[in-house]
C-alpha cells in the first residue's frame, strides 16, 4: 500500500492557536509566539484542539520539511505553556570578573584583567538574571533562550591561551 500524503500531528494540550498568512501563533500561560512557516507545498491546518502539517508531495525533502514544521510547533506549544530555563555559571579563578544586566544588554568587567567590558545585547522576550555565581537566562521562544545563553557562552572565550590554565568564563551547566 502506498502512503498517499505526509501528516504530522501535534496536540495544543490547553494552549490555543491561529493560522493566516503564513504565521502560525500559539498562545498560552506564559505568553504568545509566533513563528513564519514559509516552506512550499506544505500546509499547516488547525481542528480539534490539534494542528496538523501536511504535504501532497511525498519525497525525502518534502519529509524532512513536514517533520522539522512539526518539532517548531511543538516546542512553541511547550514554550506557551512553561518557559525554557538554561543555567549558566560564572567561573572566575585569576581575575574576579563583575557580571552585570541592565535592560537588555549583558556585561562583563575585568574579564581576565580587560579595561574594556565585554557587552552584549539580547532580545526583549527573554529574561536574564544574576543570582551569585549563577546566571538564569529563560524565556518562552527555546531558540531565542538558547541563542541569548550561547552568546553569553562566546562573550567569555578565550583565544591564545591554555584552556587547561585559564578556565575563567560563564559555562552553561543545564539546559531545558
Amino acid at each position: 500500500m502506498k502512503i498517499k500524503e505526509l501528516k504530522e500531528t501535534v496536540n495544543l494540550d490547553g494552549a490555543t492557536a491561529s493560522f493566516a498568512d503564513k504565521i502560525l501563533s500559539v498562545k498560552g500561560p506564559t505568553g504568545e509566539i509566533k513563528r513564519k512557516f514559509n516552506e512550499t507545498g506544505m500546509e499547516i491546518k488547525i481542528d480539534d484542539n490539534k494542528i496538523f502539517v501536511q504535504s501532497k508531495k511525498i519525497n525525502k525533502h518534502q519529509k524532512i520539511k513536514v517533520c522539522t514544521a512539526a518539532a517548531h510547533i511543538k516546542n512553541m506549544v511547550r514554550g506557551a505553556k512553561q518557559k525554557f530555563v538554561y543555567k549558566l555559571k560564572i567561573c572566575s579563578g585569576h581575575f574576579p570578573m563583575n557580571v552585570s544586566v541592565s535592560g537588555n544588554t549583558f556585561t562583563i568587567k575585568n574579564f581576565l584583567g580587560e579595561k574594556v567590558p565585554r557587552e552584549m545585547k539580547f532580545n526583549q522576550t527573554v529574561s536574564v538574571k544574576i543570582s551569585g555565581a549563577e546566571v538564569t537566562v529563560e524565556g518562552n521562544d527555546l531558540e531565542l533562550a538558547g541563542q541569548t545563553a550561547a552568546a553569553i557562552e562566546q562573550l567569555t572565550r578565550i583565544t591564545n591561551r591554555d584552556r587547561r590554565i585559564f578556565q575563567d568564563g560563564v559555562y552553561i551547566t543545564s539546559k531545558p
